[in-house]
């Protein structure tokens, strides 16, 4: 859990055994001498189509594996589009690429953060980004940088002593103003959430260049929780002053898994996914404005996944393009080769959820959508999986010949085209791995 052991784990896996190519050998001892080709010739022929053939391979191999330049742990990945990403991990590294991969920039260490293990980072622009770091009390933190990483600036550090960042999401509300919000473990009871804004680019006026304008605690609600940055109570979606708090109460061990920064997403509200010995569940707010005024409420649902210590559902992602639809994937991350409680899907908009008839084949850290095949995609610690027919059943994505046997293994977080792992391992889907989508079929109902 993210508060313990599970939410530290550095995923330094060993190899498993991957797909292994395989080739029989046959010895010809008589080869028949043909009137007019003679012997050298059919060798030739032979040697030259076996060339072929193995210098052909690699174009459809599913994965690319790029050079990072680092060997650090990396579990914060974020693709924006033309050829912009930014990617996150431990020792304060903060990467990023404007080539699509070809090369990966090290950027210059935020502040104090050499020993931060940066596991969620949101992108802007190829200049902008924000970078979270995990960890007990202030080793949480929030920084931003608007120069292409050259420099960094301390946005927020974590004013709760035992609390634990999990994850980050942030937006561009309009041309002046930057939203986020950031996810982490229970504190005094309560799911801790904070909600951020700040100027984009110079306001006019006196107010604080680049700086946070609005730092909101969602726990909170009555009193004021100064702790720096105009903090202040949790005045979060429609509250009225004073009103109790209505984030749904924790059950015991509930929390948040920080493996891939991507246990929460925005859809009007904001939805987070969690685990624990008590059981998986969705959590979803609403809210809903009339004027001036307006109401939030929210749903809560179990899904069908693991149910332990180190359990649960650990990523969470919507269907481009069809919102009703949405895929959570997890498991157990001490049992990563069980199949068992790994993957749930949503056809109503999370009212009910089913488990996967085929499930992922082991624990599944990060899960994402391909609009392009209309296919999902699943990564973890002993593969990669794919489901083109939204989440009922996942079949593996093997490494094809020519291909590392590993490359499918060993991975963290998503974020497409890209993926990355432990020992700084980034690797790029290929266009090929992925079939094209089928024809639009006939709805099916809008449960399970």
């Amino acid at each position: 859990m993210i508060g313990a052991a599970s939410s530290r784990l550095s995923w330094g896996w060993s190899p498993a055994h991957g797909s292994r190519l395989s080739a029989r050998v046959r010895r010809v001892s008589h080869i028949p001498i043909l009137s007019r080709v003679p012997r050298i010739a059919i060798l030739r022929r032979g040697f030259a189509i076996f060339l072929a053939l193995v210098l052909a391979t690699p174009a459809s191999a599913q994965w690319e594996i790029q050079n990072s330049g680092g060997t650090t742990v990396l579990r914060g990945i974020h693709a924006i589009g033309n050829g912009i990403a930014w990617a996150s991990g431990t020792e304060g590294t903060v990467l990023r690429t404007i080539d699509d991969g070809k090369t990966w920039q090290r950027c210059a260490t935020p502040p104090d953060a050499g020993h931060l293990d940066f596991r969620g980072i949101q992108a802007f622009d190829a200049q902008t980004a924000i970078v979270m770091s995990s960890g007990k009390g202030p080793l949480s933190r929030l920084y931003k940088t608007t120069d292409a990483c050259q420099s960094w600036t301390l946005l927020f550090t974590n004013p709760d002593p035992d609390g634990f960042w999990d994850a980050l999401i942030g937006v561009s509300g309009s041309a002046q103003f930057i939203f986020a919000e950031i996810a982490g473990d229970p504190v005094d009871g309560m799911f801790t959430v904070f909600r951020f804004k700040w100027f984009a680019s110079a306001p006019p006026g006196p107010r604080e260049q680049m700086g946070v304008e609005t730092v909101l605690d969602c726990r909170y609600s009555g009193s004021a929780h100064d702790h720096q940055l105009q903090l202040r109570p949790g005045l979060c979606a429609f509250d009225k002053p004073g009103s109790p708090n209505d984030i749904p109460a924790p059950l015991p061990g509930e929390s948040l898994f920080a493996a891939s920064n991507s246990s929460l997403i925005l859809r009007g509200g904001f939805a987070f996914v969690t685990g624990g010995p008590s059981g998986a569940r969705f959590l979803e707010e609403h809210f809903m404005t009339t004027g001036d005024t307006g109401s939030d409420w929210w749903t809560v649902k179990q899904l069908p996944l693991a149910k332990s210590v180190s359990g649960g559902a650990f990523s969470i992602a919507r269907a481009s393009g069809s919102p009703n639809i949405l895929n959570v994937v997890g498991g157990d991350y001490l049992k990563p080769n069980e199949a068992t409680g790994t993957a749930a899907f949503t056809t109503d908009n999370g009212e009910h959820w089913a488990a996967a008839q085929t499930p992922p084949h082991g624990y599944r850290s990060a899960v994402a959508y391909d609009a392009a095949t209309k296919t999902w995609i699943t990564v973890g610690p002993n593969g990669t999986d794919i489901s083109t027919d939204d989440g009922r059943n996942w079949r593996a994505l093997l490494p094809t010949p020519g291909e590392a046997p590993d490359s499918a293994q060993h991975w963290n977080a998503l974020s497409l085209p890209f993926v990355v792992g432990p020992h700084g391992r980034i690797g790029k889907l290929r266009p090929a791995a992925l079939k094209p989508a089928p024809q639009p079929r006939a709805a099916t109902g809008a449960t399970p």
